[in-house]
């Protein structure tokens, strides 16, 4: 349900960067340190909107990466305290209370 609506708000956002950008087409002057260049105010937006949306990419991947790896590292710790202790995890047990009851309104013929 998180990711729809991470989808949902990200489509909103889209939205409102193409419809900001399409009513600002007036071209603007951009200095870049050493040269300054006139270029449409729609693709200052849109550009910018595309290079924030690869550094929060590249973020959540590098995040993601992390994550994995210290996963990895974790497991392989206890599965060696595991093989040092030589414990193992118990195995659930089955309550009464768990089983299905049969109530005896089955369609299917009993024989």
């Amino acid at each position: 349900m998180k990711i729809q609506w991470s989808l949902i708000a990200g489509l909103v956002f889209a939205l409102l960067t193409a419809i900001f950008a399409v009513v600002n087409v007036d071209p603007v002057r951009v200095n870049l340190m050493f040269t300054q260049v006139n270029i449409p105010l729609i693709l200052l937006i849109v550009g910018c909107t595309l290079i924030g949306g690869i550094i929060v990419g590249s973020y959540g991947i590098y995040r993601q990466y992390k994550l994995q790896k210290e996963l990895k590292f974790l497991s392989a710790q206890l599965a060696q305290i595991q093989s040092e202790t030589g414990y193992t995890f118990p195995s659930p047990e089955v309550k009464a209370d768990d089983v299905p009851k049969d109530t005896g309104d089955s369609d299917l013929p009993t024989s």
